[in-house]
């Protein structure tokens, strides 16, 4: 079924020409809630990308474009963000993999690469252990469940944006972004326009310690791994989570590290990224249109 974007989607959307042909379609999740996918593309394997905290399915826009010589990327927004902002729990890992199946199996073809960044990062993790997916990569992934204080402050900076509503949030964010390319801003807007703190808590609540640690899954995975780890002091992972996975990892996992990239490298290291993920897709370095930026 395809479906209408909300406000600021159509914002962004009337702001670019050229962009790679996408497509939207609402998926019932096996809970009965539903979630947006979008695909850009049209011929290739799949990449399922599965995005953070605060971001949306359209935080891959801009990866899209850069692979869509080669891929069709599909992505989906998580509970609580994008379209999906009024969907707020449950927000166990369990249930992103849940979500994740749900997905992939209405996708109903093969999926080359499971795809995730943060959070996302973590569920691509567990959901690529098991789902039928060639390959995982993930951007600085939640190895392990992050201390209260660290969402505690991050709540604080949320709760002071949410405060603000409709275009006035829109425009806070844009300005707090304006560094970030222009795709990368919209996408942004897009996650956050209708969002709450309500799935940002579920994550911290629903989510003991015990039950988020990821350490010894990356030890033993089957499966080839890109691990994008931003530089030390910058990633969501301590500096001790980091030192013991680049000592101890599965034989499949490749690790890049970014220097003097923060979490959200795939967006603000966006060069570099891109080229040592082609490098591990095994694909020569050709790309659609990367950022298209001009204006309407």
């Amino acid at each position: 079924m395809l479906v209408r974007a909300g406000n600021a989607g159509r914002r962004c959307g009337q702001r670019y020409r050229n962009r790679v042909p996408h497509s939207e379609r609402v998926v019932r999740l096996g809970d009965g809630a539903v979630t947006t996918v979008e695909r850009w593309g049209d011929e290739g394997p799949i990449v399922l990308a599965i995005h953070g905290m605060t971001s949306s399915r359209r935080s891959w826009e801009r990866l899209a474009n850069h692979l869509s010589a080669r891929f069709r990327v599909i992505a989906y927004d998580q509970r609580g963000h994008g379209d999906n902002a009024a969907i707020t729990g449950p927000m166990s890992l369990a249930q992103g993999v849940r979500d994740a199946e749900d997905v992939l199996t209405a996708i109903g073809e093969p999926v080359d690469v499971l795809m995730g960044h943060s959070w996302g990062g973590a569920v691509a993790i567990l959901a690529g252990a098991h789902l039928p997916v060639a390959r995982v990569a993930v951007i600085d992934p939640m190895i392990r469940q992050v201390e209260a204080t660290w969402y505690e402050e991050y709540l604080e900076e949320l709760r002071e944006l949410f405060a603000l509503a409709g275009d006035d949030r829109d425009d806070k964010v844009r300005a707090d972004y304006a560094d970030w390319s222009p795709l990368d801003v919209d996408g942004k807007v897009h996650a956050v326009h209708s969002m709450t703190t309500a799935p940002i808590e579920g994550l911290m609540r629903d989510n003991p310690p015990q039950a988020w640690d990821l350490r010894s899954t990356i030890a033993t995975y089957e499966k080839p791994i890109f691990l994008a780890l931003a530089a030390r002091g910058e990633s969501i992972n301590d500096e001790a989570t980091l030192a013991e996975i680049e000592q101890r990892h599965a034989a499949g996992v490749t690790i890049a590290v970014f220097p003097g990239a923060g979490h959200n490298l795939y967006r603000t290291a966006f060069a570099p990224f891109v080229q040592r993920l082609d490098e591990w897709l095994g694909q020569p370095n050709i790309s659609g249109p990367d950022c298209p930026c001009s204006m309407a």
